[in-house]
């Protein structure tokens, strides 16, 4: 007779990042975050697009080859925006998302799919919620900030900025 007991499955761990915007908390995977930066650290590197129509993308920043545009996380989410403290730039995304800042990093064991009391864009916005320290936290997608039209506005946008650059960078060179 065996006696050797059954192994129950392990359950499915991830870690996330507890993150605040105007007051409410989001999670996103750990692994979907390449790095986190202070506002005030990149603020002689991000360039102005005054062209952009999207109101929550004010910004970009070049890094290595590309270009990530700045999400204001707020505006997305159709909250009143306030200060930001954090940038986190998105792996695998042209996306670097404005926060307020970390709550805390943490383990997600269970990850609930979306009921459907989320009817519009949110379900886009959200993998699904989890439930930490008794409260119910929606989990992000990392590439659902910035939608492919949305980014071909932005390219766009960025284009006329450097064109309206190099112009003007022209101009002064020809007055001196």
């Amino acid at each position: 007779m065996n006696l050797s007991r059954e192994k129950s499955p392990q359950a499915r761990t991830e870690q996330i990042i507890l993150f605040r915007v105007s007051g409410q908390i989001f999670a996103i995977s750990s692994a979907s975050v390449q790095e986190v930066r202070s506002v005030d650290n990149i603020a002689g590197m991000a360039r102005e697009l005054p062209e952009s129509h999207l109101t929550k993308v004010r910004h970009s920043i070049r890094r290595g080859d590309r270009t990530q545009y700045i999400v204001n996380a707020a505006l997305h989410f159709g909250l009143k925006p306030r200060p930001a403290s954090l940038v986190f730039f998105l792996r695998r995304t042209r996306t670097a998302l404005l926060v307020d800042g970390i709550e805390k990093m943490t383990t997600m064991s269970r990850l609930q799919s979306l009921s459907l009391a989320f009817q519009g864009e949110e379900r886009n916005w959200y993998r699904g919620l989890t439930t930490l320290d008794q409260a119910v936290v929606p989990v992000v997608h990392p590439e659902s900030f910035l939608s492919l039209e949305e980014l071909t506005i932005l390219e766009a946008a960025q284009l006329a900025a450097d064109a309206a650059s190099s112009t003007s960078a022209a101009q002064e060179a020809q007055v001196q």
